[in-house]
């Protein structure tokens, strides 16, 4: 028998209370006592995003926000600034031109912060921009940008700033309201520790103004019908009710931690676990990392997709390798959602006997003692 550990950087664990809340009897979405979760999750989804705006929610992955949110802010033939520095950046590209928009790209080298100034001269050349499309965290490299220095300078201008937070939300701090950006993209199969299948989108006054004469086909992503409906505790169609009352679940866990004490939580993890890499004379992709994952280069004469494989195989733990350009070049750990200390424990002890089995000579228990002694300096 293998115990088996869920590292990947999506889906993630669930939240027990989450499983249990879907094996529960299903609930008819147009009765009173759906209503009143549909309520109660509203709030609590204001609290995550930080936010006083409407958080709209779709049965969709999170590719369906970031759709949802092109479709109902922008017209055919506006322009707009996309930032791809990683596979996910990219797709914010491919679903403006899949539209007849004009994105105009700032390209960022792979595991590479953008620079705010980048932004702030896209928007001084072309004056007509009317979005700029970020992503918090960059999954396909471990990398977090500066969106509250982009949300400053994307604010002195007509455009409205969208970020794709499926990643981040619920592990590093994204305070909608106070840094001003206008359109934040949620999923629920990272951070909010429930399956796949449900998208947010929570939208400003200023992005709002945009959606009203926004002129692109929609139908399933309409915001103005959902935000209707959401003002009845109502889905316009058919919601995965069964996935709705396990994020009333998990936005309760949520709230109980408290926000201040989540994302510590995610930093502490995040700090052991690059610790003890470092420990084992590895060496991390980016130097900006987001506390959602760590990106490791795989070491030399070591492919990466070797290390998953054994991980996997020998002792019951699954991570990522590298997507597209990275693929066999890197390999990523995740420590988010319903994640602890011993997740982080468990893993570098593994990775140590995978990395020794492979041929790559560790001390082991380097990577572990690196990572308990910052985990234990943080109580």
């Amino acid at each position: 028998m293998k115990k088996r550990h869920l590292l990947a950087p999506g889906p993630t664990p669930v939240l027990p209370e989450a499983l249990l809340a879907m094996a529960r009897p299903i609930l008819y979405h147009r009765g009173p006592e759906y209503e009143v979760l549909l309520a109660s999750v509203r709030e609590g989804l204001k609290f995550l995003f930080q936010t006083k705006n409407e958080v709209l929610l779709f049965t969709s992955s999170g590719t369906g926000g970031m759709e949802g949110t092109v479709v109902n802010t922008l017209s055919p033939g506006d322009h707009a600034v996309v930032i791809r520095s990683g596979k996910f950046g990219e797709r914010w590209g491919e679903i403006c031109e899949a539209y007849g928009l004009q994105p105009q790209y700032i390209d960022v080298e792979w595991g590479r912060a953008v620079e705010p100034d980048l932004v702030a001269a896209a928007l001084a050349a072309d004056p007509s921009i009317k979005a700029v499309f970020a992503t918090h965290t960059e999954s396909s490299t471990g990398v977090i940008h500066d969106i509250e220095a982009i949300a400053r300078i994307v604010g002195r201008t007509p455009a409205i700033l969208v970020v794709d937070a499926i990643m981040s939300l619920g592990v590093a701090s994204l305070p909608m309201d106070t840094w001003g950006v206008d359109v934040v993209v949620g999923g629920s199969q990272k951070g909010l520790m429930i399956p796949p299948g449900l998208a947010f989108c929570a939208v400003s006054d200023k992005a709002w103004a945009m959606v009203r004469q926004s002129r692109l086909p929609k139908f399933y992503f309409n915001f103005l019908a959902e935000r209707k409906s959401l003002e009845k505790n109502q889905n316009t169609f058919t919601p995965a009710v069964s996935l709705v009352m396990a994020l009333h679940e998990s936005l309760a866990a949520i709230r109980a931690e408290g926000l201040t004490a989540l994302f510590a939580r995610h930093d502490r993890l995040a700090r052991a676990t690059r610790a003890g890499v470092r420990a084992l004379g590895l060496e991390l992709f980016t130097d900006r990392p987001t506390p959602a994952l760590t990106a490791v280069v795989a070491p030399s004469g070591l492919e990466a997709g070797a290390i998953v494989k054994r991980l996997r195989a020998a002792h019951g733990i699954t991570i990522s390798g590298g997507q597209a350009q990275l693929k066999g070049k890197i390999f990523r750990l995740a420590h988010l959602g319903y994640a602890d200390e011993s997740d982080v424990v468990i893993c570098l002890a593994a990775l140590e006997r995978t990395l020794t089995d492979l041929g790559y000579p560790v001390k082991l228990g380097e990577g572990v003692r690196a990572a308990q002694e910052v985990l234990s300096q943080a109580g």
